[in-house]
């Protein structure tokens, strides 16, 4: 049992409500992720102790600033171009429709994926939680086949551009790029991961991570690069309702949080490879340039990437929410979050140094926590979607472009050094290569793949 004490309603409801400001701001903030308020929570719970707050009740505040995370994050990805390493696919999509005008809508398709796989999964977590209790030791002894299978079916599916006139052997020359990217960038991950000592942070906020040079400069700062050389603009920005077609909607979520909800189960794997397993299932190659065979929706825009950009979000929440299961059903922590927790109540109940398993009345009262933190994160994630554009509409675009690629770079010194900057500088032009080749980003998830895939070998 891992409730010590009267349990209050409303210091579990100002728990929920301070931990979804952390995430707000966590979300909203490039390079400020959930792990950092994490472990400054962990640091400060004996001092909360003394003054009589309840480990559960930090707990609460973990857990509720990592879903509201999953919510907000996605509104400086698409806006900025500055991703998290959850976020950081969502970012072409969600750049290109904000600018054909529909950022707002992308933003309330995001919230929409993330509310609908809290649901989902709520509706899902038994028998996943019975299936995974008994696959999982088989599972966990053949990682690197199950990441060597994703590898295969991302090259098997690329297509690349669609020119009219084309041989029919030209695919092949798409699947070459592909393979090229994906080894470039697992070469650059493989590289950065076994250096990532030399990381010497300005800012000691929490254990720095390789990641966020990584993936800035891959998913981020290329793309807003990429708007420079293009002399790209943010258009005004059209408020229409949400015409993805809830067939494809339905499933976004369905693919988000099953993905999510399966890798929240490995050793090794982010929520980043469960969205290039979703990404296999969304139909439309939004990755490459010129014509091609996409489904549109009403507006004329490719519904392919809105469907995406449903399907990522809801591959993270799902990830948060089934990291939690984890913990109980397996006693495994897979995330920053769930570790901040595990430590948190364990520490209080004697466990130290070791795996705490939540017993089910806990696992209940998180499981109210989540629901309240989604309906709370649903509201503020539309709100902020639907006018964070009026700011933006002031500035000159490439001006910001500049400004969000020099933010990156300082902030990669901050939390990483001089070192990760080195990263960061060499991640960008290796992100540039997608477009260039005409093949999907996604391939540059190799800087993940390959490092994990070689790890479990």
């Amino acid at each position: 049992m891992f409730l010590t004490g009267e349990i209050s309603i409303p210091i579990i409801l100002l728990s929920v409500l301070g931990g979804y400001l952390l995430g707000v701001f966590s979300g909203l903030v490039p390079g400020i992720h959930t792990n950092n308020f994490a472990l400054l929570l962990v640091a400060l719970s004996p001092m909360m102790s003394d003054y009589g707050i309840q480990p559960f009740y930090i707990a609460v505040i973990i857990l509720s600033n990592s879903i509201a995370h999953t919510f907000h994050d996605i509104i400086p990805a698409i806006f900025l171009g500055a991703p998290d390493s959850d976020m950081a696919l969502a970012v072409l999509p969600g750049h290109r429709l904000l600018l054909d005008g529909f950022g707002a809508e992308a933003i309330r398709l995001s919230a929409l994926g993330s509310a609908g796989s809290v649901v989902f999964s709520m509706i899902i977590v038994l028998p996943l939680a019975a299936i995974f209790s008994i696959v999982y030791p088989v599972l966990q002894d053949h990682i690197a086949w199950v990441l060597i299978f994703i590898v295969f079916l991302m090259i098997a599916t690329e297509k690349g551009e669609y020119v009219i006139g084309q041989g029919s052997l030209a695919h092949y020359k798409y699947k070459g790029y592909a393979i090229a990217l994906f080894l470039i960038s697992g070469a650059l991950g493989l590289f950065a991961f076994e250096m990532e000592g030399l990381m010497n942070p300005v800012i000691n906020f929490g254990a720095p991570s390789i990641l966020l040079p990584l993936l800035s400069g891959l998913f981020g700062a290329s793309q807003l690069v990429i708007s420079l050389l293009t002399h790209s603009t943010i258009p005004p920005q059209t408020f229409s309702k949400m015409t993805l077609s809830g067939k494809r909607i339905v499933r976004g979520v369905i693919t988000g949080s099953v993905a999510g909800s399966i890798v929240a189960w490995l050793p090794g794997i982010s929520s980043a490879i469960a969205a290039v397993l979703a990404r296999l299932f969304v139909r439309k190659d939004f990755d490459s340039e010129g014509e091609d065979e996409g489904e549109v929706d009403a507006d004329g825009v490719d519904a392919g990437s809105k469907e995406f950009i449903v399907s990522v979000s809801g591959v993270n929440t799902s990830n948060a929410i089934f990291g939690l299961v984890a913990l109980s059903v397996i006693g495994k922590t897979r995330s920053g979050a769930m570790v901040a927790i595990n430590d948190v109540l364990g520490t209080a109940n004697g466990v130290i140094g070791g795996v705490i398993t939540l017993d089910t009345s806990t696992l209940l009262l998180f499981f109210g926590v989540i629901l309240l933190t989604a309906f709370l994160s649903y509201f503020s994630t539309i709100m902020i979607g639907n006018n964070v554009h009026r700011v933006l509409s002031r500035i000159d675009y490439s001006k910001l472009c500049v400004g969000v690629i020099i933010g990156l770079a300082l902030m990669v010194v901050a939390f990483t050094g001089f070192f990760g900057l080195l990263i960061f500088i060499i991640a960008t032009p290796i992100g540039m290569l997608a477009p260039f080749f005409k093949v999907r980003k996604s391939n540059a998830m190799g800087v993940i793949l390959l490092p994990v895939i070689l790890y479990f070998i």
